[in-house]
């Protein structure tokens, strides 16, 4: 089983706005991750209805009305798309991020450290939830994900990092 991943982040608008975009990129290189695909970009409300509806659901788990807020909250500026690759990257890139409902990520996440309102708050007054950045919740999300937001040669995985000399298989010398 090969348990290399690609998985897409998102940095939303408020982490663009906040200026805090390469301090949370840092994170995902100190841990090891390989950008393989970024670009930022200004996506028009089909571009991410596709995306929170389509792929993800959204209108189902968390209902229209906040599946509007945050439609406009998201074209509220431009936004930074990257794809990460790595071992079992969905998963770790998940558990960095931390709970998409702010007041339940722990200290040490980026949305535990960077973002701080609850889902309750933003239910009651009408307004998005500051996660930062957006991850795909799941590999298969995440291979309809990156389909949906990068070209095949925007994606650029034949170069290697320091960190994949100690994380791939050596090769057998026969």
């Amino acid at each position: 089983m090969n348990n290399l991943q690609q998985t897409l982040i998102v940095f939303k608008p408020d982490a663009i706005q906040r200026g805090i975009v390469g301090e949370v990129l840092s994170r995902f290189e100190k841990m090891g991750l390989k950008i393989v695909g970024m670009k930022m970009l200004n996506p028009d409300e089909q571009h991410y209805y596709h995306h929170y509806e389509t792929i993800g659901k959204m209108v189902s788990r968390r209902g229209e009305a906040q599946f509007k807020v945050q439609l406009g909250a998201m074209q509220e500026g431009p936004v930074i798309a990257a794809v990460l690759e790595g071992v079992e990257v969905v998963a770790v890139v998940r558990k960095m991020v931390g709970a998409t409902n702010t007041k339940e990520a722990l200290p040490g996440t980026i949305r535990g450290d960077y973002a701080h309102a609850s889902l309750d708050y933003v239910n009651e007054h009408g307004v998005a939830l500051p996660t930062v950045l957006h991850a795909s919740g799941d590999p298969e999300e995440a291979k309809a994900e990156i389909i949906h937001w990068f070209s095949g040669n925007e994606i650029h995985s034949d170069y290697q990092t320091v960190h994949e000399k100690f994380t791939q298989p050596k090769k057998s010398h026969k």
